[in-house]
């Protein structure tokens, strides 16, 4: 380590006190005045390269949702880019005469006992997975996850012949059953990772205060499985909401049609009156939209964490 030194008037050095890192150490580059710095983001990225691929993917995304609203809600023989004047006709023609009210209270239905079902039955196998250890565990998880592979159609005509057995036929009861049956294998293996990762002996200081294992759950466990019980739960929601196959099969009479049985009904009905096709979508997705807007800050944190293996 050296110091610089400059020249005094009578020609001797002066010391100026500035450590400098060698003799030939480079000057620092100043920025041109008048340039402006570029702006990077905290990875490095310029601002452009963000926000294109950005606007790009939700150009791709939320024009068809602004097609269908600007139908539903855009008078019938105009052709304007906005829905002005707006009208709520298609809306409440599709609700009142094509039956989109029953439809909407038959899935809301089907997609609430689902949920429940599903969370409560993957909640009590879940927590056999991750704190118990039993022959052929390792077997039952594979066959849990091999089930995914398996499309629902190969196994329509299987249930359809154990429901009419059993005289679920063209029941809501038989939808229910199938959308749990399909939907617990996911479920129960994402809650037993999530269980797995809560520490075991909250458990058992539980039980040293005298609780038994089953409140000992309750108070210690459960709590913390909140964001694993909304993510599984908001997925059970929505896919029985928007599953096609099962009602159509399983059910016959229109008043037990659900939404996406009747919005597939009312396409074949209305022909090309665009406006109630497009209202029936929106009344479709809604729901969709609200539970999503709910639960989004906790499904990201139950999914990763359901996924981390213990």
């Amino acid at each position: 380590m050296t110091r610089s030194t400059t020249t005094t008037a009578t020609g001797g050095p002066a010391d100026t006190g500035t450590p400098t890192v060698g003799r030939d150490a480079p000057a620092a580059k100043e920025p041109a005045r008048g340039a402006a710095p570029r702006r990077r983001g905290s990875d490095g990225a310029r601002p452009w390269e963000i926000w294109v691929p950005l606007g790009l993917y939700l150009a791709f995304t939320l024009v068809p949702f602004y097609w269908m609203l600007l139908y539903a809600f855009r008078p019938s023989g105009t052709t304007g880019l906005l829905p002005w004047p707006l009208t709520l006709d298609h809306l409440l023609r599709v609700w009142n005469e094509s039956g989109f009210g029953v439809y909407f209270a038959n899935s809301l239905k089907v997609g609430l006992v689902s949920m429940v079902a599903t969370t409560v039955v993957a909640l009590a196998g879940g927590y056999g997975l991750a704190r118990y250890d039993f022959r052929g565990k390792k077997a039952f998880l594979l066959a849990m996850l091999c089930t995914q592979f398996i499309p629902g159609a190969l196994m329509l005509v299987p249930l359809f012949e154990i429901f009419k057995t059993v005289g679920l036929v063209n029941s809501l009861w038989s939808v229910i059953v199938a959308e749990t049956v399909f939907q617990l294998p996911l479920s129960l293996i994402l809650l037993s990772g999530f269980i797995r990762n809560v520490p075991r002996e909250l458990e058992e200081a539980a039980w040293v205060d005298g609780c038994s294992r089953f409140r000992g759950f309750l108070v210690t466990v459960l709590p913390l499985l909140r964001p694993g019980l909304i993510a599984v739960g908001s997925f059970a929601f929505i896919h029985s909401w928007n599953h096609f196959l099962f009602a159509l099969m399983f059910l016959s009479d229109q008043e037990k049609y659900t939404v996406p049985v009747g919005l597939s009904y009312t396409i074949g009905e209305s022909g090309s009156d665009l406006g109630s096709l497009a209202a029936g979508g929106v009344v479709a997705a809604v729901p969709v939209i609200v539970v999503f807007a709910l639960i989004q800050r906790y499904l990201v944190k139950g999914l990763s964490a359901g996924a981390v293996k213990g």
